[in-house]
């Protein structure tokens, strides 16, 4: 999915004079502390916590890889927040920005968007056209220290498993940020509130 966010941001958003310094980014500096249910990023600046009954890990569980994410996309996120009785799970990932490259609210919808396309032109030829495949509106989305970012998510039955999928794109200098997750069926409006408690707890926390 955050392959398919970067080749759209290619065809928009350039500017003709770099906007901004590369941006460089210490590899050697740990991802983050995680502190009971609570991760705080070293290498990039934002906090997340978990609801009780959810885990926090820097690497990925190993159902995620079931489920159908690649290994290579998983290894590029900072961290997984994950129910491990149901397998709902929310991953997030940074990208710095390039020198070049510009963003706005109407952009960043504009990906957001042209992604979930992309994502079901994927998907039916995974699981056939007459498969079932329901996919949102684009919306803005609000996450504290975060000036733009969108939403939309998808709704689908895979290998006997139904589950929403969705997706956060999101912008705050100079970072890119793509927020993925999957709610599964057997977690119901439970899972969804924990989601939302995920995401309200989310925040930037030093733009530079």
């Amino acid at each position: 999915m955050a392959v398919i966010f970067l080749v759209l941001l290619l065809l928009i958003g350039c500017a003709g004079v770099p906007v901004r310094d590369d941006v460089k980014v210490n590899m050697k500096v740990p991802v983050g502390k995680i502190e009971g249910n609570q991760f705080t990023g070293l290498r990039y600046p934002f906090n997340v916590t978990a609801p009780p009954g959810w885990q926090v890990s820097a690497r990925y569980p190993e159902f995620m890889l079931k489920l159908g994410f690649e290994k290579g996309g998983l290894e590029e996120s900072e961290v997984f927040l994950f129910n491990p009785a149901t397998q709902s799970n929310i991953q997030i990932d940074f990208t710095p920005a390039g020198r070049y490259s510009t963003f706005d609210q109407d952009k960043i919808q504009w990906v957001t968007h042209a992604s979930g396309e992309s994502f079901e032109d994927e998907f039916r030829k995974d699981y056939g056209k007459n498969a079932s495949f329901e996919i949102s509106a684009t919306d803005p989305y609000s996450l504290k220290g975060v000036p733009f970012a969108a939403k939309r998510y998808t709704t689908y039955t895979a290998n006997g498993l139904k589950r929403e999928h969705g997706w956060i794109y999101a912008f705050a200098e100079p970072y890119q940020i793509f927020i993925i997750y999957i709610v599964m069926d057997q977690g119901g409006p439970k899972d969804r509130q924990d989601l939302k408690a995920i995401l309200d707890s989310f925040e930037v926390t030093n733009q530079k």
